[in-house]
């Protein structure tokens, strides 16, 4: 059987990367097509000496520093590879990697990380961040956006089973594109976030500093809460916003960038780790969990399909006071939410987990489309 494993593009090794190596891993004979690469040396080892195949993007003039302002011809460039020799092709889709034309002979599965986040919901958001809100510049950006969601919604019909990321992923895209997704959370290396079970009286958030992490939120609440220690780790963008948000208050602690050791021993010593973004899963709440940590999360989007109720506290509205009241039920529950339980919740999402998951998936597709 031929396989090829198509990803939008390679330009650092981070979340959607991970998920392309461990399809690797159970297809190690696949071909890797990209619409660009332009990965550092340094992080090519998942690759395991793969050199992939490029669309037409690759070689225009600046592509290099700005593959991303072609996002307008990467839906052409997707549909140019040629794939009819596959019996079975993989995408890993975030903007275009599933619009890869496939035949009625060939199976497609996409894995999607989520569907075009500023060509749908968030566009608004996308276009006040970016200034685009009026202007020349700004209308030809709206009709680009409007373009792309065609194209996004019909080129999933030609999709033959589609894979989210999480249960809000999921519902995003029956949302956009009036599909249905089987759910596989994507792998999580927790062989650095060993199990602590002795606890000091703080709590942590480790975050990049950008408006949607909501770390502001975190620092207002526990501003009003000086009874209560909470270390911030990170830095970013809107660190001023955070520290203002703070106000210089003596219980909060900012130690800006960590290394990795050091994260690891302050998650594993942490009372409990505290999140307040709308994540599409939330990695950093599952290294949590795999320390024993208990988890103080906002109730949407992936913190749902990671924290149980042994493990942790939701809150339901993005508020100081919302998160101020779920710590001080955390702190009534937290004797009966045990080191034990957060580990063994955080193991669901581990890499053997993922690579069972999806290779039994697919093989039953595979296995449906046998002529009995």
């Amino acid at each position: 059987m031929k396989v090829a494993i198509v990803h939008e593009w390679l330009d650092s090794y981070a979340g959607s990367e991970r998920v392309v190596e461990q399809l690797l891993h159970l297809w190690p004979d696949a071909d890797l097509f990209t619409v660009v690469d332009f990965l550092p040396e340094r992080e090519r080892g998942f690759l395991g000496g793969r050199v992939p195949r490029t669309s037409f993007i690759q070689r225009l003039p600046f592509a290099r520093k700005h593959f991303r302002k072609f996002l307008g011809l990467m839906p052409l460039a997707v549909e140019q590879f040629d794939l009819a020799g596959y019996d079975l092709v993989l995408s890993s889709n975030h903007a275009v990697a599933k619009g890869v034309i496939t035949g009625p002979g060939q199976l497609h599965v996409s894995y999607v990380h989520s569907p075009m986040r500023y060509a749908w919901d968030l566009q608004h958001q996308y276009l006040k961040q970016a200034g685009l809100e009026r202007g020349l510049l700004g209308a030809y950006t709206r009709w680009q956006l409007h373009r792309l969601r065609h194209w996004d919604r019909s080129s999933a019909v030609g999709v033959d089973s589609i894979v989210a990321n999480s249960g809000y992923i999921a519902e995003r895209i029956r949302k956009a594109w009036g599909r249905d997704a089987a759910v596989i959370h994507p792998p999580v290396d927790l062989d650095r976030f060993t199990f602590g079970e002795a606890r000091e009286d703080f709590y942590l958030i480790a975050a990049r500093m950008v408006p949607y992490k909501r770390v502001d939120l975190v620092a207002e609440a526990f501003r009003a809460m000086p009874e209560k220690r909470l270390v911030v780790c990170g830095d970013g963008p809107s660190l001023p916003q955070v520290r203002a948000a703070a106000q210089g208050a003596p219980n909060i602690a900012f130690l800006g960038h960590v290394s990795q050791a050091e994260l690891v021993r302050l998650v594993r010593t942490a009372r409990a780790f505290v999140y307040a973004a709308e994540e599409d899963f939330g990695i950093g709440m599952v290294e949590a969990q795999a320390c024993g940590t208990p988890l103080i999360a906002y109730g949407r989007g992936g913190a749902r399909d990671i924290l149980r109720p042994e493990t942790g506290v939701l809150f339901p509205e993005q508020t100081a006071q919302s998160l101020q009241e779920a710590v001080r039920r955390f702190q009534a529950l937290s004797l009966a939410i045990r080191p034990e339980a957060c580990r063994e919740n955080a193991l669901r999402f581990s890499v053997p987990a993922f690579r069972t998951r999806f290779r039994d998936h697919v093989e039953a597709l595979l296995r449906e489309r046998v002529p009995a």
